[in-house]
């Protein structure tokens, strides 16, 4: 949902160092940085409290109004990126962006294709495929939406959905490739079972057995003729 806005409370770490991270994790806070106007601000959040500010309506395109230190003023700031752990998957770095709500600013958005059970051409059998997965969007940042949906219920086989086919809501603006392919409608990939030739091999074999029969008579053919040759010489001689 655009527009919503969550207050996190975070605290300045004085202290840097990957020894300081590890330190920071255990105790079940995560390392981040505040960009802003001025110099970069290092910080730690608690874990349930990130979890929480991230999972709401607006999922990680939340405003965030950041409060450092219990000082009670707020940065309005976006989740710039975050890492994550590749063997437990928790995150385990974040990167907030302080930016004013009266100037667009940029963001990827995901896409979400809807109604693809319903889909004519899926229910002929046909594969729905999305080759897209986010778009490059701007606008100002309660304006950026969480997500954006996609409807492929009147798909039929052989269709092709692009970006230009999505309806843009008013103060979003696209800027990927218009003619880029989101979603895809094909024909299912049929496998041809080769035909049976045990009829044709076995011919064939019975041929080459009659030609082997019909040399081996020739042969012998061969040798008494040579016998009765050899005989006719004897007796002339």
């Amino acid at each position: 949902m655009a527009g919503e806005r969550t207050k996190l409370i975070v605290q300045t770490r004085e202290h840097l160092g990957s020894s300081e991270t590890r330190r920071l994790r255990r105790r079940g806070l995560i390392p981040g940085v505040l960009y802003g106007r001025g110099e970069p601000v290092a910080i730690s959040i608690e874990e349930r409290e990130l979890r929480r500010a991230l999972t709401g309506a607006a999922g990680l395109h939340s405003i965030l109004d950041v409060e450092i230190d219990g000082t009670g003023a707020a940065h309005a700031s976006i989740l710039k990126d975050y890492q994550l752990d590749k063997v437990r998957g928790g995150v385990t770095h974040v990167d907030l962006h302080e930016v004013r709500l009266d100037q667009a600013i940029t963001a990827s958005v995901s896409v979400h294709l809807i109604g693809g059970e319903l889909a004519p051409g899926v229910k002929e059998g046909g594969v729905l495929s999305q080759p897209l997965r986010e778009i490059q969007v701007e606008a100002l940042p309660l304006e950026v939406p969480e997500h954006i949906d996609l409807d492929v219920s009147h798909m039929a086989t052989g269709d092709t959905l692009r970006i230009s086919d999505i309806v843009v809501r008013e103060g979003v603006t696209f800027l990927d490739d218009p003619d880029t392919v989101v979603a895809t409608l094909t024909a299912p990939t049929r496998v041809v079972e080769p035909e049976e030739v045990e009829g044709e091999e076995g011919e064939a074999v019975e041929g080459e057995a009659a030609e082997g029969e019909a040399g081996e008579g020739a042969a012998a053919e061969g040798e008494s003729a040579a016998d009765a040759a050899g005989d006719q010489g004897t007796t002339e001689g």
